[in-house]
């Protein structure tokens, strides 16, 4: 009987633990009595009962929910909390995003909120005020962080930044960095539909694609309901934002891109027959009329996806998917993967998703460089 009692307890301290986690209903409605409490004739009636009251509390918790990520600051600091890890007591959570607008469609109305996006020093695109430069191989960012009249490297970035950091997050930044690429690119041109974009930049985000060129996105023909479709991921990437195809197409060539347009036609070659290391934009057009003749015009070859059914091509952000995806699969028999940074590219990417995690981190990499400023300098 002594061993019924006790697993009775166990099963009631076991239910009160996993109600309290899940945030249930009080559970002293069910607290179990001193053991003398409980008439020995009775034990097995008891146990019984134990366990109906077992099944009653979790049918009045309704549907499991899994415990949600949050994003916090900890005096200003950058957190990622996961259930597996302890968070201090004074965690102070960052507002929510507004659900109700539309966060691509906000950020492709202004270009400066565009520019903010990158905190990294970016590489200037004409030298002496004349000429685009010519690289060898193209990557945006210096290795420079400007905070205040102090200069960090991306290397001094990632010692402010990793105190703040949970090392899950870290793990899931170097995962992403080591698969990026800026070998190709996307361009995406003329769209109506911001969940068109929207769908584009998610799925360049998750192939390793880091780059991503907007032309022209007419936004009073937009569709309403295209919230979320992004699931963030435009914060991930380098976009820019572009008035004209020329204009666009004349940064990317000075940069070493081909132009690559999709294209139905005769001319238009499959994209199983190209060459995929070498550095290229790819080029999707208006859900309507397509390429611009413009960019037809401007770009160096035409690329089309085979079409093996009556209709004759894809909803554009599904075409943008498989040009993509197939670029990865190309790249990778041919160079033995997509993402290609060097060692010195990989870290001021990391320093630049470190700086973009929290609206803290700007901060700690500002009090960082402060405190940096005001050492003595070693004497000689």
């Amino acid at each position: 009987m002594s061993a019924c009692k006790t697993l009775a307890r166990s099963s009631l301290s076991f239910l009160e633990f996993n109600l309290r986690i899940n945030n249930g209903p009080s559970f002293s409605s069910l607290s179990l009595p001193h053991p003398l409490s409980i008439p020995s004739t009775n034990s097995s009636n008891f146990w019984f009962s134990s366990l109906s009251s077992r099944n009653r509390g979790f049918r009045d918790l309704g549907p499991y929910k899994p415990p949600s990520r949050c994003y916090g600051c900890v005096e200003r600091a950058v957190i990622d909390c996961n259930d597996d890890e302890t968070v201090t007591s004074n965690l102070v959570v960052e507002p929510p995003e507004d659900s109700s607008k539309d966060t691509v469609e906000e950020l492709l109305s202004n270009k400066d909120d565009v520019s903010r996006l990158m905190k990294m020093e970016r590489r200037p695109e004409v030298e002496n005020g004349a000429q685009f430069t010519q690289p060898k191989r193209w990557f945006p960012y210096l290795n420079t962080f400007k905070a205040g009249g102090t200069v960090l490297s991306s290397g001094q970035v990632l010692e402010a930044l990793n105190p703040y950091i949970m090392e899950t997050r870290k793990e899931r930044f170097r995962n992403a960095v080591k698969n990026r690429s800026y070998s190709v690119c996307l361009v995406v041109e003329g769209l109506n539909d911001f969940g068109n974009v929207s769908a584009a930049f998610r799925s360049a985000d998750a192939l390793g694609f880091q780059s991503v060129h907007v032309v022209s996105c007419d936004s009073s023909k937009r569709y309403r309901d295209n919230r979320h479709v992004s699931k963030g991921a435009e914060k991930w990437l380098d976009i820019e934002l572009w008035n004209s195809t020329q204009d666009c197409f004349k940064v990317l060539k000075s940069r070493g891109y081909r132009i690559a347009t999709t294209h139905v036609g005769i001319d238009a070659v499959s994209i199983f027959d190209m060459d995929w290391s070498c550095p290229t934009a790819i080029v999707v057009g208006n859900e309507t009329r397509g390429i611009s003749d413009e960019a037809l015009e401007l770009s160096d070859l035409r690329c089309s996806i085979p079409m093996n059914g009556m209709v004759d091509s894809f909803n554009v952000s599904v075409a943008a998917g498989i040009l993509m995806h197939h670029a990865v699969c190309d790249r990778t028999t041919r160079l033995g993967r997509h993402g290609d940074l060097t060692l010195e590219e990989s870290q001021i990417l990391l320093a630049e998703f470190s700086l973009r995690h929290s609206k803290s981190a700007i901060s700690i990499a500002h009090e960082f460089a402060k405190r940096k400023a005001a050492q003595p300098l070693p004497k000689l």
